[in-house]
């Protein structure tokens, strides 16, 4: 008898509204890539750089949901968030002025 992979009704629920977001980023910014990453015991989040230099973030349950999710959406992901991927972020005033406030006695994070 040949196993069969049981199919979570609630996992395919998130994957799909993940990929719908996925896919909503992607037609704001004229396409998008992605990077999966784990976050411990909170899941794994996936950034998103879109081709207009536009980025975001969404956090999945595990890994595994975040690989269905942009599996589904059909966008590029790499690896890693650096080199080539990574320049293709653009940063505006809001984040080098919340950088700096860190950086040079901002409001601190404890």
């Amino acid at each position: 008898m040949a196993e069969t992979e049981q199919v979570d009704p609630k996992a395919e629920r998130k994957v799909a509204r993940l990929a719908k977001r996925i896919g909503a980023f992607s037609k704001a910014h004229g396409g998008a890539e992605g990077q999966v990453a784990h976050v411990g015991e909170r899941g794994a989040r996936i950034v998103l750089v879109g081709a207009d230099g536009g980025w975001g973030d969404l956090m999945a349950p595990s890994y595994e949901l975040a690989e269905k999710a942009v599996e589904k959406a059909g966008i590029t992901v790499h690896e890693s968030f650096d080199g080539e991927f990574a320049a293709k972020v653009r940063t505006g005033p809001y984040e080098w002025k919340r950088m700096a406030g860190i950086q040079l006695g901002g409001s601190s994070n404890t």
